[in-house]
């Protein structure tokens, strides 16, 4: 189905990427791959085409679109090239938002032209080894003194952790009955002292996105570190917690599509029984169904791109579109994969890095559980 949302804008910039993901992004994947993550340098290369400061205002080097379009079109085209950016959608989609929203004119001037031409490059801390989707059950605590925050604790699952020059972490600045109070962001900057990255997890899938693990110990951070006002970092992250699960579904689609599309090319290839796999009613059948499934995720995904763009997307319709489009992906490429036989099981294969991609979509940005219950809550349930 013709789809809607873009303009002649939107598809030139999508040819600059796709030019640029083919020339200077596929034919490294396999090497990155095994690097554990994307050379420091390659965000540098993205932020002069733009990319990482699509929505910075232009006094500070960037595009100032208020749109999130743009950001959509380079998650599409990252999917369809079948390759991964490391932690670029952490980046301009997670944390970016917190800065624009939240940072003073003194800390946007600081933080946002390196923010937009990739020189500083970002990651947000919530996830602690016991706490999981539970974000008021965060316990690492930042004491107020007259020289700064005092910040102890652990964090884990970090994207993008081990190469951010600077991460916004959500600490525990003081106890309240309410568990949700009491949380405020600190921007914690590389070099602080006390301030500590441990390994990077080795990972089933995102293998280019580095996840480090990042430690705490009495790290002072400078009050004018603190990113908005003391005790709402739970309404500020739960703020955008529509648009982040926005853009899962976005590249959880997108990667659904590519999938489907490697796959369509190999069952022509490929022949089984000296006919092409493609000519066997079962291989005809099964992509019609994946076919459905996609067009259906794609139809969802751009409504919730357009009702997004009208202010409009709640967070209901926000865990809607993200549990459909990931359990999508789930059964997308796991079918894609089956048909491939025993080259989906390598990795010289697009679509074994497809499936084992796919297989987080699931779980960050909140859980396919956790998504039921939202939509289950707005039903008043």
């Amino acid at each position: 189905m013709q789809r809607t949302i873009y303009g002649p804008e939107h598809d030139a910039f999508a040819a600059t990427l796709r030019a640029f993901l083919t020339n200077e992004v596929v034919p490294h994947m396999a090497e990155w791959e095994e690097a554990g993550a994307v050379p420091r340098d390659l965000y540098r290369e993205v932020g002069k085409l733009g990319v990482t400061g699509i929505q910075v205002p232009a006094r500070f080097g960037g595009a100032g679109e208020s749109s999130f379009l743009f950001n959509c079109v380079v998650t599409e085209q990252i999917a369809y090239s079948r390759s991964t950016l490391g932690a670029l959608r952490v980046h301009t989609d997670v944390v970016m938002p917190y800065v624009l929203a939240y940072a003073n004119e003194e800390q946007q001037a600081r933080w946002l032209p390196g923010m937009a031409s990739g020189e500083l490059m970002s990651a947000i801390a919530m996830t602690e080894p016991g706490t999981g989707s539970d974000l008021a059950g965060m316990t690492t605590t930042a004491r107020r003194t007259a020289e700064g925050w005092v910040v102890n604790g652990a964090k884990t699952f970090i994207s993008g952790g081990s190469q951010a020059e600077m991460v916004v972490v959500v600490a525990r600045t003081s106890h309240e009955e309410n568990r949700r109070g009491g949380l405020s962001l600190l921007v914690v900057e590389e070099g602080m002292a006390g301030f500590g990255r441990g390994r990077n997890l080795k990972k089933l899938g995102l293998l280019t996105q580095d996840t480090t693990e990042l430690f705490f110990e009495d790290v002072v951070v400078p009050h004018e570190n603190l990113l908005g006002e003391e005790g709402r970092a739970f309404e500020y992250l739960t703020g955008n917690l529509a648009q982040e699960r926005l853009s899962i579904a976005v590249n959880a689609q997108a990667q659904a599509a590519a999938a489907l599309a490697v796959t369509v090319a190999y069952v022509r290839d490929r022949e089984v029984f000296g006919r092409p796999l493609s000519g066997f009613q079962n291989t005809k059948f099964v992509l019609a169904d994946l076919e459905t499934q996609v067009t259906v995720g794609q139809i969802a995904v751009d409504r919730a791109i357009a009702d997004h763009e009208n202010g409009a997307l709640s967070p209901a319709d926000a865990a809607k579109v993200k549990l459909f489009c990931t359990e999508m992906q789930g059964r997308v490429v796991d079918a894609c994969l089956q048909l491939h036989g025993g080259y989906g099981y390598v990795r010289d294969y697009d679509i074994c890095r497809l499936y084992a991609d796919a297989r987080v979509s699931r779980i960050y940005g909140g859980t396919s559980e956790v998504m039921k219950s939202i939509i289950a809550k707005s039903m008043g349930l």
